[in-house]
């Protein structure tokens, strides 16, 4: 079946880029928190041009989540661009206290020089910055150590701009989630409808759990088949429309006449992908970039 061409671009998002720009002179480092499950789709291909020269460090977050073996080789990529990158899970605290130290040595030249000017007392000030729902609020709460930033598993939450203190020396600048106003590839808008970093409410939700049933059927088949009872033989070549039907089937989704309510298998299946009940997968590889 043909992929979902996905846009959308909330007005408050373009006022994000302009805040953004208006406020790097402020920071010391941009700290990007991304999706560790779509670790290209979750970055905002505007990035690199929006911070221009300041230090940078990925955040691999909802590690948790994702294929370990994958997020390593994402780490591995990230350090031969001359990237730091870090595997966290909020849920957890896995991973987190590594940012700090590696702020630090990212910012190492930039701190000796503070520190021959008698400036050692100067807090490090780092913006966080990401799409939405890559857990950006959530890993702020925790590293902050207690709840500073509103929290809800829906995009497009955290509208203004709000420094958060941290005990370590470090100050962070939380901003609103950016994304672009085009996704170029159908598949980058796919992966993050995926995930749920694009509103449900502007997709065919059917549409899109074929999709994902299918992607999953041939890329993370083993997982598919244990999380619903699937067989090598029923899902062979078997149409998306078909599979979601017979995960629905498989679930006691039927309504009256013996038929299946797709609707709600498509709800279920999105959801079991997006908490992580499907099992440990990463759909982007650095060696597959789109």
């Amino acid at each position: 079946m043909e992929q979902v061409d996905i846009q959308w671009f909330p007005g408050h998002m373009a006022k994000t880029r302009r805040l953004m720009k208006a406020n790097l002179p402020l920071v010391d480092v941009v700290v990007e928190i991304t999706d560790a499950r779509v670790p290209f789709s979750s970055r905002n291909p505007e990035m690199k041009s929006l911070v221009g020269g300041k230090p940078r460090v990925v955040i691999l977050n909802k590690c948790d989540m994702a294929d370990e073996a994958i997020t390593q080789e994402w780490i591995e990529y990230y350090k031969e661009k001359g990237i730091r990158a870090i595997a966290t899970d909020c849920r957890s605290g896995r991973g987190l206290n590594k940012l700090a130290p590696v702020v630090r040595e990212v910012l190492k030249n930039e701190l000796e020089k503070r520190a021959r000017k008698g400036m050692e007392g100067k807090p490090i000030r780092m913006m966080i910055v990401g799409i939405p729902n890559v857990g950006k609020s959530s890993f702020i709460n925790r590293i902050a150590g207690g709840k500073r930033a509103k929290v809800e598993d829906r995009p497009g939450v955290t509208r203004g701009k709000q420094w958060v203190t941290l005990d370590k020396g470090i100050d962070m600048l939380d901003m609103p989630g950016v994304l672009w106003p085009k996704f170029e590839d159908k598949t980058v808008g796919e992966h993050l409808a995926f995930t749920g970093a694009v509103k449900d409410d502007i997709l065919d939700i059917e549409t899109l759990a074929m999709r994902l049933a299918d992607t999953l059927n041939h890329e993370n088949h083993k997982l598919l088949c244990e999380r619903y009872k699937l067989t090598d033989e029923e899902t062979a070549d078997i149409e998306p429309y078909d599979l979601l039907e017979l995960i629905g089937a498989k679930r006691g989704m039927k309504i009256s006449g013996g038929e299946v309510n797709t609707e709600r298998a498509a709800a279920m299946l999105l959801d079991e992908f997006r908490g992580g009940k499907i099992g440990r997968i990463t759909l982007e590889r650095p060696n597959e970039l789109i």
